[in-house]
């Protein structure tokens, strides 16, 4: 589980970021990215459609989901993952300024239906990838 403060709580923080933030597309999923210099703490929101599949499904893609935001706001890689394209989530972090310059963002990541049955390297991946393209747009 995130901390409080690094969550989005609210449908209109949720809303606000999909409607007014920065949008990037991969294959299985679609990150939102607002930056919001008001709020303390970089926060991260999760939109799993029924699309996905059963309650098992849905639930196993918010896990793994969370799981890298974790990854990305402590710029801790796991014992053994893979660096994606030459890019570790500490470079990301630092890229997109979530836990070092001061600078923060709204994310809302949504899972596209096939999320529940790619890898979780895969998902990884994407996320990262789809995460470094819209903080890097979103910093200028």
């Amino acid at each position: 589980m995130l901390a409080r403060e690094n969550r989005l709580l609210k449908a209109e923080h949720f809303r606000s970021a999909m409607r007014s933030g920065r949008k990037v597309s991969a294959d299985h999923l679609i990150i939102y990215l607002k930056r919001d210099e008001a709020q303390p703490h970089a926060r991260f929101g999760f939109v799993v459609a029924k699309t996905i599949g059963g309650a098992v499904k849905r639930n196993l893609v918010k896990r793994r989901m969370r799981a890298i935001a974790r990854e990305v706001l402590t710029g801790q890689t796991p014992v053994g993952a893979p660096k994606i394209d030459g890019l570790s989530p500490i470079n990301i972090s630092e890229q997109s300024a979530v836990g070092h310059t001061g600078s923060k963002f709204d994310v809302v990541v949504r899972a596209l239906p096939g999320a529940a049955e790619i890898e979780w390297n895969k998902l990884r991946e994407e996320f990262l990838t789809a995460f470094s393209k819209a903080a890097g747009s979103a910093a200028r």
